[in-house]
């Protein structure tokens, strides 16, 4: 098959396109023929080595947690889906070795759900890992765990976790103050929240205009400069990071998504009902996919970047 892969730590540089052997099924997987793989941060950050204290890397690695595609293969042990299935899914193991930059990938059954009939396959493999992640620290008890009628804070509430997590938590029926840079603020204020422009100087007070009781709940997606935000929360209020584990010493709760099919399905269906919608930036063919990590990490985008397999 072909497939995009890297044989040591680096940048996009390291990248290479070619031809690597088709992956095997195991019992409780599905081969997919992938349509396409959407780009996240994690997925360079992971290629430049700082997750190797975490993750075991076996190379030649190919890279990518977000895909949509086509099932062409069951495992011996594999009711839930049928051949010619459309899915999605967070493929993430706990090791790098098998992504989804490749014409195929072999995906445990618990990674996947189907694929939302409202949804294209480049915008259905742009929103597993950041609308799972917005879904579960919202919901989760060891998270924010938030209600209706709770005031949420969202950072960085343009960007790909936080434009899902406006949008869901405006479902479950919060109000949502939305923090942003200026490009931003218009996407913020679109999505339904109440936009507040990142200044160091006027930043908490103008949540505190919106908000004079307190937030009841922040999420930080973006580290440092959020994590200053429990002055801006009410005395019970939660604050959670995806993005800082230094969210600790200061009360809150440090959370990292995982594949969960359930969630997913459950996240497929508000996209069905047109509760969230995912914004596509940019499309690159799968031997463009340095490129497509680039474009990613540049940033500036008003949307995902996407990876497609013809």
């Amino acid at each position: 098959m072909k497939a995009i892969s890297y044989r040591k730590y680096g940048g996009p540089e390291v990248l290479e396109y070619g031809e690597l052997p088709d992956p095997k099924v195991g019992p409780d997987e599905v081969l997919i023929r992938v349509r396409a793989a959407s780009v996240n941060p994690v997925d360079w950050k992971a290629q430049a080595g700082y997750l190797d204290g975490m993750l075991d890397a076996v190379f030649p690695v190919v890279p990518g947690w977000d895909v949509s595609g086509v099932v062409v293969r069951l495992g011996v042990s594999v009711p839930e889906y049928a051949v010619g299935d459309e899915v999605m899914g967070y493929v993430r193991e706990d090791f790098l070795a098998h992504g989804t930059f490749a014409e195929y990938v072999s995906a445990p059954v618990r990674t996947l759900a189907r694929k939302p009939r409202a949804l294209g396959f480049e915008e259905a493999a742009a929103l597993p890992l950041v609308g799972l992640t917005a879904y579960q620290v919202l919901h989760r008890p060891q998270a924010l765990a938030v209600r209706s009628g709770d005031t949420v804070l969202v950072h960085a509430a343009a960007g790909g976790v936080g434009s899902m997590a406006v949008q869901i938590a405006r479902h479950l029926g919060c109000r949502v103050i939305g923090a942003a840079r200026d490009a931003g603020l218009a996407r913020v204020a679109e999505l339904g929240a109440e936009p507040v422009r990142y200044d160091e100087e006027t930043f908490a007070d103008q949540v505190r205009a919106l908000a004079p009781q307190g937030v009841d709940a922040v999420l930080d997606t973006i580290g440092a400069r959020s994590s200053s935000s429990p002055p801006s929360s009410s005395p019970a209020g939660r604050l959670a990071s995806i993005a800082d584990g230094e969210v600790l010493a200061l009360g809150g709760r440090y959370f990292w998504v995982r594949p969960d099919a359930a969630d997913l399905a459950a996240l497929a269906d508000l996209a069905d009902a047109g509760v969230v919608t995912v914004r596509v930036a940019r499309t690159f063919p799968l031997e463009r996919a340095a490129d497509a990590q680039r474009a990613n990490a540049a940033g500036g985008l008003n949307g995902k970047v996407v990876v497609t397999v013809p």
